[in-house]
């Protein structure tokens, strides 16, 4: 049989998982707070408070925490990384992901935004020599099960005709959640390439570098006079919850570069699709009239928890506590691509 006790590996492994599983939770409140911010307010508007916000806070707590000494300690190549992180996943995913929930709502686009994983685990499977085994093989089917449980056609038809005051727009939205989808995909590559090896506290600090990249890239659409007034032009509300799902967005990516430290892509991108499950209650509170809720949520919402639980467990140790039947002992050992 396998080895029972944990070893430093599997404990490492837990905690990212957990790490991720925590900024999955924080990114959703950030989403669906953004997705309140978007009704009234536009998505440049998002990007010029949420990104800037990040950064702020980013810097604040790497300097606060002691932490600001390292980051002359990046290497060249890892704040390439880093930047392209920043940019793929601050600002052109965010952008994307904005547009999408504006035309959608979050519970319909988190879904197709939710297809992110695969792409993720594709680059890792390819670029990192990272592996599945059995456990997480089985997590990862049920954590991309689930969005498409609720991507229903009964879920949509009932989106369509149940609220009076917001008519979603299905090209629009699918369009921009596929390439949000895409740059969500990406950023973790990156950011593995660049923190792996490093501890919680490098990863720390290296999100200021990917906060400062996405904002670099953002600064030349001030040029333009119509751009600007519309981004500084904000109403109070908007403005209220733009800065909330800013804060929020940040504490997330903080936790998500910490998990990227300690867990590989495979893992943590898998368990931060599991924010799905996090929107669907947060909507429940902050946007019932501007969402959808019914039994093939619950049911994708039940998936997708197991398939996340499935992946914060170290392998070894569930199958520890299963029968010592030489087939099933013999099948914890898969993994693939194989050795």
């Amino acid at each position: 049989p396998l080895q029972r006790p944990l070893n430093a590996v599997g404990v490492f492994l837990m905690l990212g998982g957990w790490l991720a599983l925590l900024a999955a939770a924080t990114f959703a409140f950030s989403n669906v707070s953004a997705r309140r911010a978007v009704i009234d307010g536009s998505v440049l508007q998002g990007l010029f408070v949420t990104v800037p916000i990040g950064l702020i806070f980013s810097l604040m707590v790497t300097l606060i925490s002691g932490l600001g000494g390292l980051l002359s300690r990046f290497t060249l190549l890892q704040v390439l990384f880093l930047a392209a992180a920043g940019i793929f996943h601050f600002a052109m995913a965010r952008y994307c992901a904005y547009r999408s929930i504006q035309a959608l709502g979050s519970n319909l686009a988190g879904p197709v935004q939710g297809l992110n994983l695969p792409v993720s685990l594709a680059l890792a499977l390819w670029l990192l020599d990272e592996y599945l085994n059995p456990l997480h093989a089985f997590g990862v089917v049920l954590v991309i099960f689930g969005p498409i449980i609720m991507l229903s056609r009964q879920a949509i038809s009932r989106l369509s005709a149940s609220t009076k005051t917001f008519k979603p727009r299905f090209f629009e939205g699918y369009v921009f959640a596929v390439l949000s989808a895409i740059g969500y995909g990406v950023s973790p590559i990156l950011v593995r390439v660049a923190l792996e090896g490093a501890n919680m506290g490098t990863a720390i600090a290296g999100g200021v570098f990917s906060y400062v990249a996405a904002t670099i890239v953002l600064l030349p659409i001030l040029v333009n006079p119509s751009a600007r007034r519309t981004i500084f032009y904000i109403r109070k509300d908007p403005a209220k919850w733009f800065v909330i799902s800013g804060l929020f967005t940040g504490v997330s990516q903080m936790i998500r570069y910490m998990a990227l430290a300690l867990a590989p892509v495979t893992i943590v991108s898998s368990i931060m699709v599991s924010s799905l499950v996090f929107r669907f209650l947060f909507s429940r509170i902050l946007n019932r009239d501007y969402e959808i809720f019914g039994i093939w949520v619950v049911i994708g919402i039940m998936i997708t928890v197991v398939g996340s639980l499935a992946l914060t467990l170290e392998t070894a140790y569930v199958f520890s506590l299963l029968p010592e039947w030489d087939w099933l002992q013999g099948s914890g050992k898969w993994r693939w691509p194989a050795a």
